[in-house]
Parts: structure tokens; sequence; C-alpha cells
């Protein structure tokens, strides 16, 4: 079970739509959402199952999605109340009740408990086996009894990009012996902690005033309570989680008191022995609580021949559970190597100067460090995927394009012919089926006329080949083709237009030589992203040669497009797409870097000659595939700034779905948004799928666009738009991927 106390998405105010509740049902993956009255109090909940019973029950099927929900949710959902013990939550769960609101004694809604999920969440944060690492910035008592030095301690964990921080309060008359006074008799190394503690505590209201600090920069704040009285301050207080230290998770008083706050527990094992390990886990199991435990060895530095990192493993069967690593040693290498074993939680000590008084110090990382390892977890846990079957990344599939092999017919072939061996050779480029099937190719009757030197594709193996037909939709729609495929592709079905696809080297070609005479379609052009000399477009550099450059090469596409007018009279101003640039090899920019960026661009389109033809600027992903490999995109990105770039300079723009989709899949935004936020500008639209944040022209349906919501939305906001669907690499076998696209857009009533 996981209790969620971030609740935002699971919600929906009483008089929000059914659409709405369904976008945030998208949203949560968990199949309900709650509603509320303005107040916060629990009045229903919608389901997918309500869904589908208001469908069944409407006249013919017939619903607004504009109903409000209150109109159609469930009266009487299952709750429970918050102060309930973490096992008679529990009990609460059903085959039917996987999410359970949980309520205040007046009724608000005020968390969430998740049947299916194990782990915690923290600040609305989730600590999972799937979740990205839980970063604590351990500042302990390193503000050495200093209120502003803690706060500024504050920021830079703020600023080193922590999950959290982390102090520690005690009560030390009632937690040591002799009240915490001088006692000759205990070792040096109890005296030196109790001479620390008497100086360097903070006191424990300005402890809460640090904790209320650290909310205001949106940074969760957690502690260690040593004792008992410490534990009821914190409560008092409202601390949204606990950390249990290494010298606590035998005591288990003090686990049985925290375990009955209800709050998530976050629980070091340095110094326990295994055995103790199991008696403290089996305890806070029969509990009922929420932890994590973390590896750990409570040796100031640890030396690495002792971290012992293996065990992160062996805790992880121990638990059954959620685990993480806390670390004293020096560096960063053993918390990054942690998280490619596994660890969700990362604890690291904070500070500002090694070399200050106190034993911590000297084992802590300074701002830069910590930040450093932040980049390097993360960079980590972006890399460790999955174990999964193996699946080509996106910049593979480039590659295996342009670099691999594939099978070639050595010799003509008439439909049904047999295929045999000495008709087949293996050539590059990778464009059609693998050698590794050769074998399966053989001995197989052709499944089309095949000249010498065609491709062979997965569908001469099993599959079905799919002939082009016309078809019908309510706004003009064409397909992408290059000069060459241009006559072949156009003679199979009704397109109304086609969009040119230009490379740097059709630029120089005479378009003479592929057209005789008047053409009974319109066209677009796409302008090319690379020109020659590894030139990528990019109206935004900042390099003054670099933009004129760009500037130049435009101007050439817009001069190509209205030359093309001569044999395609029936486009009286074509569009020209383009991607006018932003992108950065290192990293995302800052909003103020955007603006001026967004800035440059425009005073580069004012000098490209746009007389005849209609500019489009594409919408891009966040992580666009250029030619010398992935980088990060920045302009044309977000909705907001799409629309505001329009308005401000009077541009459309080609609404590439595929981009957005995986722009909406990065931020967390709503496709349904975006679209009508940038709808009136749009003028032209590349109409496609996309899997997660870089799956770039997956072919439609095989991705996560939701079709009937976009056909929808499209139809009201942006009717007759023309569109393509711009599979990647749907030009293969004929256009066989294009005829897919637009069988399925057309069920689709795009």
């Amino acid at each position: 079970m996981m209790i969620v106390n971030n609740v935002e998405k699971f919600c929906v105010l009483k008089g929000e739509t059914v659409l709405k509740a369904l976008n945030k049902i998208t949203e949560n993956k968990m199949h309900v959402v709650f509603v509320i009255s303005d107040e916060g109090d629990l009045v229903g909940s919608f389901s997918d199952g309500d869904f589908r019973r208001w469908l069944i029950s409407s006249e013919n099927g017939a619903t607004n999605l504009n109903e409000l929900v209150e109109n159609v949710m469930n009266v009487a959902p299952r709750s429970c109340d918050i102060s309930e013990s973490p096992n008679i939550i529990k009990g609460y769960f059903s085959e039917s009740v996987l999410v359970l609101p949980l309520l205040d004694s007046s009724g608000r809604l005020i968390s969430v408990a998740i049947s299916e999920k194990e782990g915690l969440s923290i600040g609305g944060v989730a600590i999972d086996k799937a979740s990205p690492a839980f970063i604590i910035a351990e500042i302990g008592n390193n503000h050495n009894g200093d209120i502003l030095l803690a706060k500024h301690l504050v920021d830079l964990a703020f600023e080193a990009n922590a999950d959290c921080v982390k102090f520690q309060m005690r009560d030390v008359p009632s937690l040591y012996k002799n009240g915490g006074g001088l006692d000759l008799s205990a070792d040096l190394g109890a005296q030196y902690t109790m001479d620390l503690l008497s100086k360097f505590q903070l006191k424990k209201s300005e402890l809460l005033e640090v904790f209320d600090y650290c909310k205001t920069l949106g940074l969760t704040p957690l502690c260690t309570p040593w004792d008992l009285k410490s534990l009821k301050v914190l409560e008092d207080y409202g601390m949204e989680a606990y950390k249990v230290a290494s010298a606590d998770f035998t005591n288990h008083e003090l686990l049985a008191a925290l375990a009955a706050t209800g709050k998530p527990l976050i629980c070091s094992t340095g110094m326990s022995t295994e055995a103790e390990i199991k008696k403290s886990v089996s305890f806070l199991n029969k509990l009922g609580a929420q932890y994590v435990v973390l590896h750990c060895n409570s040796t100031y530095p640890t030396p690495f021949k002792d971290v012992n990192l293996a065990y992160i493993k062996r805790l992880e069967d121990i638990v059954e559970g959620v685990v993480g690593y806390s670390g004293h040693e020096r560096g960063i290498s053993v918390p990054v190597a942690a998280v490619a074993l596994g660890a969700k939680v990362i604890e690291k000590h904070f500070t500002i100067d090694k070399t200050m008084e106190g034993n911590d110090h000297k084992v802590s990382l300074l701002p830069e460090e910590f930040a450093e390892m932040v980049v390097k977890i993360r960079e980590v846990e972006e890399a460790m995927g999955n174990d999964e079957e193996r699946c080509i990344s996106q910049g593979e599939m480039l590659n295996r394009e342009t670099l691999a092999k594939s099978i070639v017919a050595a010799a003509s072939l008439k439909k049904g012919q047999l295929v045999t061996r000495n008709v087949l050779k293996i050539m590059s480029p990778g464009q059609g089926l693998q050698p590794v099937y050769i074998d399966e190719l053989v001995g197989r009757p052709a499944k089309r006329d095949i000249s010498e030197g065609d491709y062979f594709y997965e569908s001469d193996l099993d599959g079905e080949i799919l002939e082009a037909r016309d078809y019908a939709f309510n706004r003009p729609f064409g397909i992408p083709v290059r000069y060459h495929d241009y006559a072949k592709l156009i003679k199979k079905t009704n397109i109304n237009f086609v969009e040119f696809h230009l490379s740097y080297q059709d630029m120089e070609l005479d378009i003479s030589d592929f057209f005789d005479g008047e053409q009974a379609i319109g066209f677009a052009v796409h302008s090319p992203e690379l020109f020659a000399g590894d030139h990528i477009l990019d109206l935004a550099s900042y390099d003054d040669e670099y933009r004129e450059k760009s500037i130049f090469e435009l101007n050439r596409v817009c001069n190509i497009a209205r030359s093309l007018k001569s044999y395609f009279s029936k486009t009286e101003n074509p569009v020209v797409v383009v991607n006018a640039g932003g992108f950065d090899s290192s990293g995302f920019i800052s909003s103020e870097d955007r603006v001026r960026k967004y800035r440059l661009v425009a005073d580069c389109l004012n000098r490209v000659d746009l007389s005849g033809v209609q500019l489009s600027i594409q919408t891009m992903p966040p992580f666009p595939w250029h030619f010398g490999g992935q980088s990060y995109h920045n302009l044309f990105v977000d909705p907001s700034e799409i629309a505001e770039f329009c308005r401000k300079y009077g541009y459309h723009v080609c609404f590439d779905v595929s981009h957005s989709m995986m722009a909406c899949n990065y931020y967390g935004w709503n496709l349904s948004d975006f679209t009508s936020k940038i709808a009136k500008f749009i003028n032209h639209m590349h109409i496609v799928d996309a899997l997660g944040v870089d799956g770039e022209g997956v072919q439609i349906g095989k991705g996560d666009v939701h079709f009937e919501q976009l056909a929808s939305d499209l139809s009201e906001l942006a009717p007759n738009v023309q569109f393509i669907p711009e599979v990647w690499q749907g030009h293969k076998n004929d256009g066989e991927g294009f005829w897919q696209a637009l069988s399925f857009l057309e069920k689709q009533k795009i």
C-alpha cells in the first residue's frame, strides 16, 4: 500500500466536466477520480466503470462530455478516516476498491491510499521500485547551532536539486543519563558527542522555523527524532515523515511510536546485525508501517572496503520492498553506484565547509559536490532502462537505416514466383529486411512483383501487402514525397496534395526533370533541417554568421516553393514547413534565454522573402534527433510560448502531433489542452503517433496519442486544416506505411 498526500491529480471539483474527470483519470493512471466540493469535502467518485455505465444508459449511446461530473458520479464511495492505522486502512481494499480516499474528521479529502503500489510518498513524491531516487541532503547538526547557517544550507541544498533536507532533534535531558551534563565516567567518544550537542543544537522553535523556510522553497523538510519528547514536538508541528537513525533501528519503543503516527519512515541500518535488521523489519510489518530501509555503515568516514554495496540486493530480499543507501564515505561514486543497484533513497551529509568542528562535516559533501552527485544519479537512472525484451532505440533505428544491410533482389521476380537464394543479395543501406531473415525468405512465393535492386520487407515474409485506395476525409490530406518517388505514389490514391520533403542535395536538382506539365494536385514544401557542410538550420543561434547562413538557406527553400508553383498552380500560397531552431546540445536553457531566442527567430524571418508562400513553423519535441545525434530543444515546444509567438509576430505553425505528444509526455501536459492553445495558429499538420519522450514517427495507433480525442479537438478547433501522415519511413514498399496510417485516420474521422 502507498499513501499519497498530494491529491491534486486524484480529484475534480463537482462543477467540472466529465471530460476533465476523464483527463484526470488518464493522468493518474488509477482508473478513478474523487469528486470534491469547493471546500474540499468528498462528495463522490467517478471511475472508468461509472463512465461505461453512463454510456450504456444514455439513449443511443449519445453523451455530452461537457456534462457536469456531479450528475453522473457515484454518490456513495467507500472512504476511511485518515487517523486509522495502516493495517485498518488495508482492510478497506477489495477487488473493486483499489484506491481509497482518506478523510479528516470534517470529511475533507486529505490523502489517497493505493493498494497496488508498494512504497510510500513524501512531499507528493512517490518512492517505489519504479520511481527516481529520493535524494536527501542530511544537514543534521552541520548548521553548528546557527539558524542563519541552517537556512543558507537549505538554500544551497535547493540549488543542488535535493528532494529533501533532513535535520535532527534531541531532547537532551530526557535522552542522556545525567541529564546530558558532564559525565567524567563516560568514554571519550560520548564526552565528545555531548560537547558538540551542548554547543551546536538549534532550539526546537528555531528548527521549526527552518522547516517552515524549507516549505517556502518547495523543499520537503525531514527530521530524525532521537526521543519521544522530540517526536511529540514534531507531531504537533505536522512533520510529514520521519527518519529513523541507525542508532534507533533496534529501539522498538521508538519504532512503535513512530509507526503509530501513520507517517512514512526512512530507517537506516548502520550498526545493526542482519538478525537485528530482520527483527525490526518484522516488527514494523506487524505494525503495518510504511517504511524504506537504508543500507548504511556508521563509520565516519567509512572506508571503501567496508561499504559493502552488494548488500543492497540482499537487504531488498529481506525487506521485500523498497531500499536505499545512507553513506558516510567520501566522494560521490558510491551513492551513484547504489542507485544502479536499486537504491531508491539516497542520503548524504551536506556542509558548507568540511573543516568546521564536528565529525559529520568531514564526511559531508560540499554544495557543488552534492549537485554533481544529483546529476550523475539522474544520468544513471536514465541509463538504467528496464530488463524487458530489448528494442531498437530511435537513434539506433536512424543509424540502422543508414549503416546496416538489407536483403535486395538480385533479379526481377513476378508475383507468385518462388524466391531462391541466387536471386537474393545483401547490400547497404539497411532500409529493407535484415539479412538474418534470408533463410526464412527463401522458398516462399513472391507476394508482389519485385524489380531488380528492390528491397524485401517484413510483409514479404508473412504479412499482408497493403495496397493504396481512395480515402475520405473532411479536410485536405496528402502524403510526404521526394521528387524521385512523387510520380509513382500519386497514382495510387486520391490525395489532395503532396508535401515535398527536401534534402539539401534535392535543392541542387532541376525540378523540370521530374514534372511534365501542369500537375492536378496541390503541394507543400518541407525545408531541410540539414544543409551542406553539416549546417543544421537555426534562426535562433547566438552566432551571427550561423544565423546568416540559416537565413540564406531558408530563402533558397522559399524560392524553390515559388518555382514549383509553375507546375502546381492549384496551390496559390504553398505552405513551407520549417524547424526554426532553438536546439542545444548540452541542455535546456532558461526562460530568459528562450525569450531572446524567440526574438532572434522573428528578426531572422523579417529577412526571409515569404511572398507567395505560407510559413509554417513546426512544433518541436523536447529531444529532437538531428544528424549529429539527439539534442535538447527549447523553442516551439511549450504551447503557451508558441501561441504568444504567433500572436506577437503574426506567424502560423505546423502542428506536428508526434513532436507535441512527446513534449506532453515529458512535461506532464495534456495533448488536448496543448491543441486548444495553439489551434487558431495552425495552418498545416503532421498527424502521427509517438512513444514516450523521443519515440518519434511510430506508426499511427501504436503509440501514446489518443486519436479519438484528437479527432474531436481538430474537428472543433482546426476544421479544414490540411494534414499528412508523417510516418517515419512510410514511403517504403510503395508507401505502405502511409496507406496504413490513412486507413487508421479515416476510421478516426480526422
